[in-house]
Order: C-alpha cells, then structure tokens, then sequence
C-alpha cells in the first residue's frame, strides 16, 4: 500500500497513441467468464429440480448479489488503485442508491402509490415527505439515484480536495460522514424506515419481482452493469486521464510543479466512483428485498476495501475477484462459525497485505512471469 516514486515523464506522456483496452486473449477470457455466469440464470429457468444442469434460485440470488458487490469494489479501486485516494464510505453511497430505488418498490406494490408505509403511519403521517415526491415514477427514482449521491461526493470531495485533505485525514473523515448519516437514518421521524429500512418489495415496473423470470432479468442486467463498469473503468485508466490519475496516485505535489491542477481530477474521479456504487446499491435491493441503514455501517466500508485489497488494487479486475472471493468464504464461514467470521476477515486482511501486496492477480501475474522465464 506504500506509494511509489513516479517518473514524470512515463506517467504524464499524455501525447502517445491509445491502448487498446484488452488485448484479444484477455477479451476471450472476459467473454468466456461473462458467457458462463449468464447461463446460471437460464439453468434455473429452462432446467426443473433435480435435473443435473438445474441451479437453485437460491445461487442465482447469490450470485446476483456478489455481482453488484463486485461492481462496488470496481467502482473503490477507480479511486484508491489508481488515484490514492482510500475511501472508507463507498457504503454510504451503496446504500444511497439502495435507498432511491427501495422507495419506488415499495410505492411500486400498494395497490395505490399515495399509500404511505406502515413506518409512517406509525409517524402519524397522511402523505410522503417532500423528498421521497414522484418516486412512484421509475426513471425518476433512477434519476435519484445518481443524482443524490452524485452531488454528496461532488460536494464533499470539493471542500476536502480542494482543502488538500488527503491520506489517512481523508480516510477518517469520510469514515466520519457515513456514521453520521447512518445514525440519521436510524432515527424513525427522519422518513427512512428507521432500524427496519424499506422491505415488502412486491413489483418492478408491474413485474411481479419474486418471479423466476423476474430473478432472471435482474440478475442479467446487473452482469451487463458489471461488465459496462468494468469497460468504462479500463477505457478510463488507459486514457490519458487515467496517466494523471495515476500520477495523483504516485506524486500529487510533482504533478502539481509540473502545472496540473489535480482537484478537477480527484473531484471527477471521486463521483463517478460514488455513482458507479450507487448503481451497484441499486441493483442489489431488489435482488436481496431489503435495504436499512446496516449497509451504510462503517465495517460494511470496511470490507469493500478488503475485496479491492484482496483481489489487487490498480487492476479493476483484481476487484471482482476480491469481492466475489471473500463473499464466497463469508458464505461458507458464517454458516459454519458465524461467531468467528470477523476474526477470520481481519486476519484475511492482515495475511494479504503481509504475504499478497499486489493481491490474487498480483500473485497470478508473478506466477506467469516465472513460468515464462522457466521456458525461456
């Protein structure tokens, strides 16, 4: 995690030619990935129980759900791999984008959407705040959704960037800013469900979302999201943006000397990451049928930043294998030793940063270099 000294003019020869995002083989290999998790869904679908090739919507769901994880660690690594800026409250923005499209499904069901929830009956409340105004409407609680946390990380990255905040200060302090606003959401008058949070989840644009179709579609567009990220991010980091994102990373204060502003940068990086997590939020509420104030706590940040370190920051593909690795361990381990899960995470943590620096493609990476040299 240190960083490392940059030559100035490697990272900011910004007059060479493109690069293509991925060399064909590696574009194979995508596809290949890509081709066999979207048939999981069609195996539930086309195949009955018990039939071989049947899988459970059991693992479609969770699948589903360590997709739009996956997602949130892409989006992580966009500004901690590759522009040094560790977040540690990527969960606020998940859950906002959780929270903007909970809302619509929850109107989306009642047989009128004027109907207020049961949480604000309870608040004595006859009609919905004046924030939660036309999210009956679809495409305006999409609108929501990046709008919301798009202008909080626009906002709170132009004050701290612009303040020089940077380092573990910033780190602290968007810490700071997710425990605040889950507490907020916690409180019951605040019009967000309280402890409980949006669930009753019934239908998406007049489908019924517990059908298996529904599933299905669900899971698919959340792959296509996925994939969409992960060739904006590449197409990003290979342009010459991405060579002074890069060069943020390695030596701020010289790209500075060398007449760079580097705040537009930081900001436009920062909430394009927040967006992008917002998305991924978005897409896991339906598939999950719930979203509180939980997924915006501090450890859930946390473990975001494990995923990116795990699977190999600065790479983007590193990041989805991160999340979906140990979201599978946790799977196993919480229904085995779920008193224990904590314990093994951080010492996943600590094995990684001591033994596996550059993560799981890191270690891939030396290993096909050596096997190379052997031949050689």
């Amino acid at each position: 995690m240190s960083s490392t000294t940059m030559a100035p003019t490697a990272t900011l020869s910004l007059s060479s030619a493109p690069t293509a995002l991925y060399s064909p083989r590696a574009w194979t290999a995508i596809a290949v990935v890509v081709a066999v998790f979207a048939c999981l869904p069609a195996f539930n679908l086309l195949f009955p129980v018990g039939h071989a090739l049947h899988v459970s919507s059991f693992v479609v769901a969770l699948i589903g759900k360590f997709i739009c994880y996956a997602m949130a660690a892409l989006a992580l690594d966009l500004v901690w791999g590759y522009t040094g800026i560790l977040s540690l409250g990527h969960g606020l923005f998940f859950a906002l984008g959780g929270y903007a499209h909970g809302m619509y499904l929850m109107r989306a069901g009642k047989a009128s959407a004027d109907i207020v929830p049961d949480f604000m009956t309870f608040l004595s409340w006859k009609t919905y705040p004046w924030f939660w105004s036309f999210t009956e409407h679809f495409w305006y609680a999409m609108f929501l959704m990046l709008a919301v946390p798009g202008l909080l990380a626009f906002l709170f990255g132009y004050f701290a960037f612009r303040s020089r905040i940077k380092g573990v200060y910033f780190s602290i302090i968007t810490q700071a800013l997710t425990f605040a606003a889950m507490l907020l959401f916690f409180r019951n008058e605040t019009g967000f469900g309280g402890n409980n949070g949006f669930t009753d989840f019934k239908k998406i644009l007049g489908f019924d979302i517990t059908s298996a179709n529904t599933r299905a579609v669900l899971y698919w567009v959340s792959l296509s999201a996925l994939l969409g990220a992960l060739v904006l991010g590449r197409a990003i980091t290979q342009s010459k943006l991405g060579r002074v994102l890069t060069a943020i990373r390695d030596s701020e204060s010289r790209l500075r000397f060398l007449g760079y502003e580097p705040l537009g940068f930081k900001l436009f990086i920062w909430t394009l990451s927040a967006m992008l997590c917002a998305v991924a939020g978005a897409l896991y509420v339906p598939q999950v049928g719930i979203i509180n104030p939980g997924e915006m706590s501090t450890e859930n940040s946390i473990e975001m930043v494990i995923w990116v370190a795990t699977g190999g920051r600065g790479t983007l593909i590193g990041p989805i294998i991160g999340a979906g690795t140990i979201n599978g361990l946790k799977t196993w381990f919480t229904s085995v030793f779920p008193e224990f899960w904590l314990y093994a995470l951080g010492m996943i943590f600590v094995l990684v940063t001591i033994f596996l620096p550059q993560g799981i493609v890191g270690l891939v990476r030396k290993l096909s270099q050596r096997g190379k040299g052997q031949t050689a």
